[in-house]
């Protein structure tokens, strides 16, 4: 919804503003709001800083409309504004303009008029929005990714990379944070957080140091992929040195008494890797999809808490690199036969 801002002494104007406009109105397209001179907008501003767009006369008592067009460049600098006044002449348009107003409406108001000029405005006020929006996540970005990354992230060769389908060999791993409902049922939201990203913190980095990446964070979960050579080793180690990691952190005494611990389960095999999600939306996710990363999930969901958990096909690949008890068959959701599994031990 668009929030426009009529200042103007003449009462008569916001019946008429309410009557042409009844329909978008009635749709939430639009929202007005009314002053009767430059004094009274800088309040209603203030007291609703959504405000999208003013369309101002310049002829009012206390503050008149070339003085707004100052104030709201100082203070609202986002706000597009458009003059509506008798006052048609070049000198006023002139100040006007230099004061930074979009476009310029003359009385007696051609309501037509207005209306397109309000539209052509409001794909002003959405392209502002965009590129601030644009520049704000790739300032984010930049606090994040190496620069050499970001560089070859605006040439066509990354175009291309980003849109491959492939077929790949690699390892998953689902990481799950064993009880954390608790902390954020009974925190608040700023401690929730906090802890929650000291968490992640120390799983990212164990993650990275062994050559993997985090495929998304789920709630207080993690979705990690190993790929290239001895992935399944490098994604145990990992592990490993996360479960360590986490079990030294120190238990939390308030509002409940909470030892971090987590359950994980790891599978490796093909499994696809592309662009999945919505285009239309624009939100697309670079991820692996398969048999092989539901199947990790559920070994995640049947580990215990400390656990690491591994199925036979992994066990066979691996016995002889790390220490593995036999934990038994286990019934994972959509699998038609139990499942026979080991737990990493170290």
């Amino acid at each position: 919804m668009t929030k426009i801002l009529v200042v103007d002494d003449e009462p008569d104007l916001e019946m008429l503003i309410k009557q042409k406009f009844r329909q978008k109105i009635r749709e939430q397209k639009y929202e007005f709001f009314f002053a009767l001179n430059g004094k009274e907008a800088l309040d209603k501003i203030q007291q609703n800083p959504e405000i999208d767009i003013v369309l101002s006369d310049i002829n009012m008592p206390e503050m008149d409309g070339l003085t707004l067009l100052s104030h709201l460049n100082e203070s609202s600098p986002l706000i597009k504004s458009v003059i509506i006044s008798a006052y048609g002449d070049m000198e006023n348009i002139r100040i006007a303009m230099n004061r930074g107003a979009f476009d310029f409406v003359t009385k007696p108001v051609n309501f037509d008029d207005l209306s397109v000029t309000i539209e052509r405005t409001i794909l002003q006020v959405n392209q502002i929005r965009e590129t601030l929006k644009a520049i704000k996540e790739n300032d984010i970005l930049r606090m994040y990714v190496d620069k050499t990354v970001l560089s070859f992230m605006g040439s066509r060769e990354f175009e291309s990379s980003i849109m491959v389908n492939e077929t790949v060999e690699a390892t998953v791993v689902f990481i799950d944070i064993c009880g954390f409902t608790a902390i954020s049922e009974n925190e608040t939201p700023d401690a929730v957080v906090k802890l929650l990203n000291n968490y992640f913190d120390v799983i990212v980095k164990e993650i990275i140091a062994q050559g993997g990446y985090i495929d998304k964070f789920m709630g207080d979960a993690v979705m990690a992929i190993f790929r290239d050579e001895y992935h399944l080793d490098r994604a145990i180690d990992a592990c490993l040195a996360v479960r360590k990691q986490i079990e030294e952190m120190p238990q939390t005494a308030h509002p409940v008494p909470f030892t971090p611990q987590l359950s994980i389960g790891l599978n490796s095999g093909e499994m696809i890797s592309g662009n999945i999600g919505s285009a239309n939306l624009r939100r697309l996710d670079y991820t692996v999809i398969g048999d092989v990363v539901n199947t990790a999930q559920r070994l995640q969901t049947a580990a215990d808490a400390g656990q690491i958990i591994i199925n036979e096909n992994a066990y066979h690949k691996v016995k002889e690199s790390f220490n593995c008890k036999k934990v038994g068959e286990v019934t994972l959701k959509n699998k038609a036969l139990p499942m026979l599994v080991y737990e990493v031990m170290d």
